[in-house]
Order: structure tokens, then sequence, then C-alpha cells
């Protein structure tokens, strides 16, 4: 096992989750003062024995209460406005969504630019199960076990030019199949990007499922961007180009208000949100409020990637 993957073995089934939190509901442990509102979904509570909770202390700095959050939560409480502004608009409002076929457009500063079908453009990259602690811009959190490929392996085999600086994603524009398109908050389509070097960075991941599951399409089906250590609104979803430019790219939400939204989006508890403070946050199913981490806890891996940065002014 490496360092940045967790076999799927150590990830507590969700059927685990399930039948423990049936369980202490019918026993009458979980009672009225604990009961979750229903718009955040069910935490399953943590796992009995180690064996079960697998072995999350280790990988990129989790924490032992870093478990994973429920299926229903992270297929139920989601940002995807494509579907809707609400929370649990995209559940409701994507299970019609086709995702097959899927083809993504490999363009730029690349060698081998060209259109290619899902399973192509992955391939020969091997699929990982990773663990990750997920943070939201507007101050709540989740610790999900993704599975996809390096973001790494596909930038390598599309084959960079010493020009490329930057990596530019942009999301499926179909207003017919993704109903939010329709309203004028963002400029769609969905634009997101990165610097070369972080999308480099092992930690970034191209992501096709969850919980060993193939990714539901409220979570940004077939393929979306996971980068840990940064705001979700990074985590572009539903991708059909991937361009590599010499110039910084324009972001959506950076386009739409940028004295909110930055291009870097780094996880800070020292940079607060203009209307919230972003020093603490909320796991999702949980009601205590936790202090956040620097890079999100991923700070050995990748604060060397902004070295000399002011991080207030590179937000």
């Amino acid at each position: 096992m490496t360092r940045s993957a967790l076999p799927s073995s150590e990830i507590t089934p969700e059927s685990v989750y399930l039948d423990r939190r049936r369980f202490l509901a019918a026993a009458g442990v979980l009672g009225a003062g604990l009961v979750v509102a229903p718009a955040l979904g069910a935490c399953a509570p943590a796992a009995a024995d180690a064996s079960q909770q697998g072995s999350l202390g280790t990988p990129y700095g989790l924490q032992p209460y870093d478990k994973p959050n429920s299926y229903e939560d992270v297929t139920s409480y989601n940002n995807f406005y494509e579907f809707g502004t609400g929370k649990e608009d995209p559940k409701a409002n994507a299970q019609q969504f086709t995702t097959k076929p899927w083809t993504v457009k490999v363009e730029g500063l690349v060698s081998k630019p060209g259109d290619y079908q899902l399973e192509d453009f992955l391939k020969p990259s091997k699929m990982e199960d990773r663990i990750y602690r997920m943070r939201c811009v507007e101050a709540w959190s989740m610790v999900i076990p993704w599975r996809g490929v390096p973001l790494a392996d596909v930038i390598r085999r599309a084959g960079p030019t010493s020009a490329a600086k930057y990596v530019e994603f942009t999301t499926l524009y179909d207003p017919k199949r993704m109903p939010g398109q329709g309203m004028r908050y963002l400029d769609w389509p969905y634009n997101e990007g990165l610097r070369l070097d972080e999308a480099m960075h092992p930690l970034a991941m191209l992501v096709t499922g969850v919980y060993g599951r193939d990714l539901p399409n409220q979570n940004g089906a077939p393929l979306r961007l996971v980068v840990p250590w940064k705001y979700g609104f990074k985590g572009i979803k539903s991708i059909v180009r991937i361009r590599l430019t010499s110039a910084m790219p324009k972001t959506a939400w950076s386009e739409a208000i940028p004295s909110e939204y930055g291009f870097y989006a780094n996880v800070n508890p020292e940079v607060d949100h203009p209307r919230w403070s972003q020093a603490t946050e909320r796991r999702i199913g949980q009601f205590r409020r936790i202090p956040t981490l620097m890079f999100n806890g991923y700070a050995d891996q990748v604060a060397s990637l902004y070295s000399g940065m002011d991080l207030r002014r590179n937000y």
C-alpha cells in the first residue's frame, strides 16, 4: 500500500454503517437529541473495532476521527449548480442524466491532442481507492472514499509541452439535461483550473467512483476532479475538456465573484470568506465544530507548492 492510496478492503463498507445505525436506532441509542436533520443525511456511527475502521491514521494526514461519511451523506448533500442550487437538488434532478458514451477533449499545449472516449482516456492508469478529507467553502466537510486515477498520469500521456503552465477543465454544457444551466448565476459552462505543478501533484485525482461504485450523477459522473487541499468548488464535475495553457485560465466562481473566490482556493483557516469565518468547520452528520486545518490537513505534502507566496493575496 502506498501512502497515497488505501485498498478498498480497508474502507468501511456502506452496509456496515447502515446496519449498525439501524441497530442503534432500534435500541433507542439514537435519541431525539441526536437526530440529524433530514437535509444533512445520516452520518453513521464509528466502527466498533479497528478491523472495521480501516487504517485511517497514516495516509496523508488523516486522523483517527476522520472516518468516512456514509454513502447516503456523500450522495445526498452536494453542490452541483448545473442541477440546482439546493444541496438536495442534484440528487433529485440528475437521475436521468446520461453519461454513456462520454468524450473528453484534450487540447492546447500538448503533443497528443484528441477526442477520447472515457475508457481510452483513462487507460492505462491504475484505478486507486483513496480516502480524502474534503472541505467546502461554506464551512462544512466530509470524509469520502473516492475511486479514480492520478491526474498526473493522464497529463503525462497527453505530453505537455515546455510552454504549458496551467491546466483548464470544462464541464459539459447542455441546458436541456442540466436544468441549472438555464439560470444565469454563473457564466456557463463551468470552468476550473490548476497550475501545472498542482495538477501533477500525486494527491490530485480524476475520480470515477465513490465507495467502490460508479460515481453517481449528482457527484459529477462520469468524471470529476478532486484536489483535497482546496475548497470544494475547485472539484469540477462532468468534465468534457482538458486544455493545457501558458496563461492562468479564467474560472467560473472567480469570474462571478472575484472578491470571494480566488483562483487558488487553498483551504486556509487564517483567510476568511468575506461573509463567514473559515477558522472552523462542521463535519456533515456531526454537530460540534472542529478547527480547520491548513491545506485541509495536507500541509506536509503540498505547502512547498506555495513557498514564498502571499496566501492572503493569492486566495
